[in-house]
């Protein structure tokens, strides 16, 4: 139920973006190769909204989500494996602040009893607490993407972004919450990013290969977290600025 509100609240407010604009001054691209990571080509255009956008799959990243990691392996929404393994967890909070350490359990008065405590490369400063779940940015209700370190050289975490599947014409907006290991494919996203996009949003055995654009904004965050409302709000209009889908499908297509 809680994926199908994010999902519906996205889709309210990026439907006028989603229409395909037929103005033929925005149906055109001059695009200049930005960086590559993993076979990917990042691309940037000649523009005063600044952006720049590739073209992969989309891998489901359950960082940050209460339920994402458990010690009994089969309850959490994702493999253990992908948070790390013991002397070196790289995606939950541990007890001594290191790698290293051991993982922290929720406690009774947190959302999800039982389960660790994961993380996200974009948290909220203003939160000292970090054994608290609600620090970082929850997979299960905030469209997010993690990008590839390369592409950090040119966005920061906390920026705004748009994403889109070119199967189904769906839209999201979305704001850079991680960082992946250089070695990882390009492409990743949170589960409530997969479910405005209606693609499979299991951490386990969902995603999709191929056919999603990602639309990065390097400077429009404050590095820091924002609600959904502000996500939707800010990629919307930085969207339109950049020239929405008909620019975005012409320099796709070229």
């Amino acid at each position: 139920m809680k994926f199908g509100l994010v999902a519906l609240f996205l889709v309210f407010f990026l439907a006028n973006v989603s229409e395909p604009s037929t103005s033929s001054s925005r149906a055109t691209c001059k695009k200049t190769e930005l960086f590559k990571a993993q076979h990917i080509v990042a691309w940037s255009i000649s523009s005063r909204a600044r952006g720049f956008f590739y073209k992969s799959g989309l891998a489901i990243d359950a960082d940050g989500a209460f339920r994402a990691y458990h010690p009994n392996d089969r309850l959490g929404l994702d493999s253990l494996a992908h948070a790390g393994h013991r002397g070196d967890w790289w995606a939950l909070v541990t007890n001594d602040g290191k790698r290293s350490g051991r993982p922290v359990v929720q406690g009774k008065s947190d959302p999800a009893p039982g389960y660790y405590v994961s993380t996200t490369a974009l948290y909220d400063p203003d939160n000292p607490n970090t054994r608290d779940p609600h620090r970082y940015v929850d997979s299960e209700t905030i469209p997010y993407i993690v990008l590839h370190p390369k592409a950090l050289n040119h966005a920061r975490l906390g920026d705004f972004a748009t994403v889109v599947n070119f199967q189904n014409g769906k839209i999201s907006a979305a704001i850079v919450a991680d960082e992946s290991a250089p070695d990882l494919p390009v492409g990743e996203g949170s589960i409530a990013l997969a479910e405005a996009l209606g693609i499979d949003s299991s951490p386990r055995y969902g995603g999709k290969d191929g056919a999603v654009a990602y639309l990065i904004y390097p400077g429009s965050g404050n590095s820091r977290p924002r609600p959904l409302k502000e996500i939707v709000a800010n990629s919307k209009q930085l969207f339109a600025a950049w020239g929405g889908f008909a620019r975005l499908n012409a320099c796709l297509a070229d």
